[in-house]
């Protein structure tokens, strides 16, 4: 038994961050330009891999709901940057390429109210003051996410103005097109206070050491990756679900 659950404590009032509402979702974010960072696309290349794609930022707005007092609309502004490898012809040396992917979504969650305003001794506070008498408390959204999934990689062409002044007239810039799969989880929490049970303060009981071994004997310990060198098959995959059977 954990030392930590031998006895029990008595409640005590802690500080944290309370989940009112949340979301999953699963984006496929379709024939997205991609904004070199060489501006176009070098007119030697002719085929387009992706080499690797991450999560650069994600801006977030909040706006309350008309008329549904405690929910907020989020909006989400996803900033990719991608490394592309660029082909002349298909069994050439690529060169490689750079550049930023935009792509917003928008969701509604619950994030209950409050009118109140706290001041830390750092300097922080939460709870905004626009006008008199006019408290602004909303929660604070955030967003987790997955490294991204290229799902199609090809070159394309993107309007670009010839005169930022004109509407109709433009040109027309070669570029790559990327379609994006993105897992991601939104969250509006608020800092509250509750209460939780207690226990003594205890120390460690593990010492802090290296590993005296030899790395040969740290290796014999470890276990054979059996399922590396046999891949499971599409029918074991599906747990005799059916899914591989489509002849009636």
């Amino acid at each position: 038994m954990s030392e930590f659950t031998q006895n029990c404590g008595d409640a005590v009032p802690v500080k944290v961050n309370r989940i009112f509402d949340s979301c999953s979702d699963r984006d496929c974010l379709s024939n997205v330009p991609v904004i070199l960072d060489s501006g176009e696309l070098p007119c030697n290349v002719h085929l387009v891999k992706t080499k690797c794609v991450r999560v650069a930022d994600v801006s977030m707005r909040l706006e309350p709901v008309p008329f549904n007092r405690g929910f907020y609309n989020i909006d989400l502004t996803f900033t990719f940057r991608v490394e592309l490898l660029g082909y002349a012809h298909g069994c050439d040396c690529p060169q490689l390429l750079h550049g930023t992917v935009y792509a917003s979504k928008s969701c509604i969650l619950y994030g209950s109210e409050s009118n109140t305003q706290t001041f830390f001794s750092d300097g922080c506070r939460i709870g905004a003051t626009d006008a008199c008498c006019e408290v602004v408390n909303f929660p604070t959204a955030n967003v987790q996410v997955v490294p991204p999934i290229a799902l199609e990689t090809k070159i394309g062409s993107v309007c670009k103005p010839a005169d930022p002044c004109a509407d109709n007239c433009c040109s027309s810039v070669r570029t790559v097109i990327m379609t994006l799969g993105l897992f991601s989880v939104v969250e509006l929490t608020r800092p509250v206070t509750v209460m939780v049970q207690a226990f003594d303060y205890t120390i460690p009981s593990k010492e802090c050491c290296l590993d005296t071994e030899s790395p040969c004997a740290v290796f014999d310990r470890m276990r054979f990756p059996t399922e590396e060198f046999a891949p499971a098959s599409l029918q074991q995959d599906s747990n005799g679900c059916g899914c591989t059977d489509h002849a009636s």
